[in-house]
């Protein structure tokens, strides 16, 4: 396991404080069968589907069959692969729309539709983050491991970089690294499903989705309140999320992020588009209504777009 990025830090603790359950990358392998191969955390899934869906029929309420929660598993987790952006789109429409399975019930058959996500009721998800997602590159044992990765329900649909500011282009780099791992003979299985990729620097960031060439990616603009981000940058995180995160590394990691919860810090321009893109409600937000497929491309709102939208639909 290599030394957890240290400007990783500051996202990973606001990203707990604005609701994400931390996954060590360890818990993370066990999710998914221990198979490095595999980027879905299948064990979660498959819980949050039996507790999501239900069959309503007749007046009653049941649940689906365990064999239609693997098939709707399988159903995402087996997608042919036909080019990274096509595939996309594909479990892109499984997502937003679910997936309908027959299902007998009292002798009769039919088909019912069940949901991945559940976009009315953010409550019923769940949301995990972990860090040094470790992939397996496509025909090899060699691995990609991303900074940090965003699960909703077991499926990755957030992929974050952090690099060191001090780097020479530390946000050219961040985005060189993303675009690098979607390719074929990498790891592109890990973005079949997801829907906003971030580079960050701490004092610089910038957002695209799955297929934006390096010239597209963007920053994000926002006012927001500023006391509030202040009190969450530096709340301490619960002592089993501490303990857990630093438990197999180097004491010096321990210190530094003791020492910083401890004096504090100001809020950067990481913490704002963190907050602003990141949040749980407002990831599901952008991920339903504002990405789109567009003669062979993916495209993610920009900030301008996304709040004039809104306005108008108000």
């Amino acid at each position: 396991l290599k030394p957890f990025n240290c400007y990783s830090i500051g996202v990973f603790q606001l990203l707990v404080n604005l609701g994400w359950t931390y996954l060590t990358p360890a818990e993370a392998l066990a999710a998914r069968g221990d198979r490095r191969s595999r980027v879905l955390l299948t064990n979660v899934l498959t819980e949050q589907l039996g507790k999501m869906n239900r069959i309503r029929t007749r007046g009653e309420v049941l649940p689906f069959s365990d064999s239609n929660i693997y098939a709707a598993v399988q159903a995402l987790e087996e997608l042919p692969f036909d080019g990274l952006i096509r595939t996309n789109e594909q479990a892109y429409d499984l997502l937003r729309l679910g997936k309908s399975f027959p299902q007998l019930v009292k002798g009769n058959l039919a088909s019912y539709n069940l949901h991945y996500i559940d976009w009315n009721d953010i409550t019923a998800n769940v949301f995990h983050v972990t860090e040094e997602f470790s992939v397996e590159v496509q025909g090899s044992k060699e691995t990609r491991r991303p900074d940090l990765v965003l699960f909703v329900n077991g499926i990755p649909l957030g992929v974050i970089e952090c690099k060191h500011p001090g780097i020479k282009e530390p946000l050219k780099e961040a985005i060189s690294q993303q675009i690098r791992n979607q390719k074929d003979g990498e790891i592109p299985a890990l973005f079949v499903t997801a829907q906003l990729l971030l580079a960050t620097a701490v004092n610089a960031v910038k957002y695209a989705t799955v297929g934006t060439s390096e010239k597209f990616w963007a920053i994000w603009r926002e006012e927001q309140d500023e006391a509030r981000l202040l009190e969450l940058v530096n709340r301490p995180l619960p002592a089993n999320v501490n303990d857990r995160l630093f438990g197999d590394r180097f004491h010096y990691l321990r210190r530094y992020f003791d020492a910083l919860q401890s004096t504090g810090r100001e809020v950067t321009e990481q913490d704002r588009v963190i907050n602003a893109l990141c949040r749980p409600e407002r990831l599901l937000q952008l991920a339903r209504r504002f990405v789109l497929f567009d003669a062979g491309e993916k495209k993610i709102a920009r900030w301008q777009q996304f709040f004039c939208l809104n306005k108008l639909m108000d």
